[in-house]
């Protein structure tokens, strides 16, 4: 694990951040990994995979619930409804509850088959179905930890409170707070310790903080009416809403998941669904018999005194009346708050230096190499950053990737390098937050390019090649029959030049509404 410190307080930041590589020939390298979900542990298994007697490295999980599984991990308790609006990401100054609950409800199901929703390091079990109940996942996600050793270094219960680069620049201080019962007694107690890392690899995902938008009336409306206005992480299951009038908003995945339970329990009250007309939103067709898909809110209206129901206007000038409760499906705001002044809501996303990595729109990671790499010290890392993607097989080769880097099979480039790479990135882009970071379509392009790069590195080195999911003909075909039907069902039609056989070449490597 990493290096224990006795001293009160965690190390003061740096006034600037320089970049530094690991350095492979000391006794040891440390890692600190946050988040204990697909993403950190796979990265975690990565690494311990990369250990050797002559390099050897170790490996802190940080892992804020009492399990590994992240987001598919059902903690029955309803998250907090944060406050109306919500649509920045928080001051790292403003306290986190300790282990909010997750966005998992008891219907949660994968929308990614499982087939092309797997680690290189562990399959599926024969004759799986493609899609499966969440507790499936999380079991999936746990037997990894188990089987590959992340699980024995993984400090469940714990939380960050904050990650500073050292004044000496030599390592990363990570301050945590861990919940434990006190035995005999049954009460309950924190303990913060401070730690030091070579390395830190933020493996949190994007699921924590709710966006909930600024819509005239809506703050008074959940002021008069407790309950009536939710976000669906603090969705669990249909039952509290039978014989009830529901409006859902949102047009993703989860949005769709609610409606069609909620419309089970309804009975002979009414369903809508609420949307922007966004090019993300899933097709009306795929809407329960009875539910009515409408336009975007443009004010609440009453209700008079502390009495449901409410209503809405929409921006087209119709009204919905006599509405019980409102669930925002609006998706979350990208947050690391533990990260200090690397995270500034006060910055504008298009005014974001070379520094900053989280800016107002709560959307875009700045400052990262092939989204992995925060480039004024790439010993600082990210592991699931990108959108729209086959989350577990894309997750798991970047933390293949930053194993490899971090134990000396591969290098970056030099920061001005990286720089001028981002720089082209930004320009080529087009838009922020998610759109920056989206990979629909092109999770093999990404997975190609970073797979070329650290295998030429290899080479370079001497070193054993990475071997991963692409070398799998059964993977690459499901996802190409996937993506053609996904693209089908949104109403797109597929040219000759997106076909299987003639896909673009041309992508960065290295490349907010739900």
């Amino acid at each position: 694990m990493g290096k224990f410190l006795s001293r009160p307080s965690a190390p003061p930041p740096s006034k600037d951040l320089e970049p530094r590589s690991l350095d492979v020939s000391a006794p040891e390298i440390s890692n600190a990994i946050i988040g204990a979900g697909i993403s950190g542990t796979t990265t975690a298994a990565h690494l311990l995979r990369a250990s050797t007697p002559q390099n050897p490295i170790t490996v802190t999980v940080f892992e804020r619930a009492s399990v590994a599984g992240g987001v598919w991990h059902l903690d029955p308790r309803p998250a907090l409804l944060p406050s109306i609006p919500n649509v920045r990401p928080p001051s790292p100054r403003d306290s986190l509850l300790h282990a909010p609950p997750g966005p998992a409800y008891q219907g949660l199901k994968n929308n990614v088959p499982t087939s092309l929703m797997r680690s290189m390091l562990l399959d599926w079990p024969e004759g799986t179905e493609e899609i499966v109940p969440r507790a499936r996942l999380c079991t999936y996600i746990q037997d990894l930890a188990v089987r590959f050793g992340s699980h024995a270094h993984t400090l469940y219960n714990t939380s960050l409170i904050s990650i500073s680069k050292s004044e000496s620049n030599k390592f990363w201080g990570v301050r945590s707070r861990t919940l434990s019962k006190m035995e005999g007694r049954g009460e309950t107690r924190f303990e913060e310790k401070d730690w030091m890392f070579d390395a830190v690899v933020v493996a949190a995902g994007h699921y924590h903080e709710p966006r909930i938008p600024d819509i005239q009336g809506l703050k008074e409306v959940a002021q008069r009416l407790d309950g009536a206005v939710l976000h669906s992480k603090q969705y669990r299951n249909p039952s509290p809403f039978a014989g009830k009038n529901i409006l859902v908003v949102g047009g993703g995945v989860s949005s769709l998941d609610i409606v069609k339970e909620v419309a089970e329990v309804v009975g002979k009250g009414r369903v809508w669904q609420s949307t922007r007309g966004g090019q993300w939103d899933l097709p009306a067709v795929l809407l329960p018999v009875g539910v009515e898909r409408v336009g975007e809110i443009e004010r609440f209206i009453g209700p008079e005194g502390q009495q449901k129901p409410f209503g809405v206007v929409l921006k087209d000038g119709h009204q919905l009346d006599g509405i019980d409760h409102i669930i925002f499906g609006t998706g979350y705001i990208t947050s690391y708050p533990f990260l200090g002044k690397l995270q500034n809501p006060d910055i504008g996303v298009e005014d974001a230096d070379e520094k900053i990595v989280i800016t107002s729109d709560g959307c875009t990671t700045h400052n990262l190499h092939h989204d992995i790499f925060y480039i004024p010290d790439p010993t600082l890392a990210f592991v699931g950053v990108p959108y729209y993607v086959s989350t577990f097989s894309l997750f798991d080769l970047q933390g293949d990737v930053v194993a490899r880097v971090f134990s000396g099979k591969a290098s970056l480039p030099p920061r001005d390098i990286l720089e001028k790479m981002h720089r082209e990135r930004k320009e080529e882009k087009a838009g922020w937050g998610r759109a920056f970071h989206n990979l629909y379509g092109r999770d093999v392009e990404y997975m190609e390019g970073m797979t070329k790069w650290v295998n030429q590195e290899a080479r370079r080195r001497g070193v054993d090649e990475m071997r991963g999911l692409l070398d799998d003909e059964k993977w690459r075909e499901r996802y190409w029959v996937l993506l053609k039907e996904n693209r089908k069902r949104r109403g797109l039609e597929l040219g000759a030049e997106e076909e299987m056989e003639d896909r673009p070449q041309k992508m960065w490597y290295g490349e907010c509404n739900e």
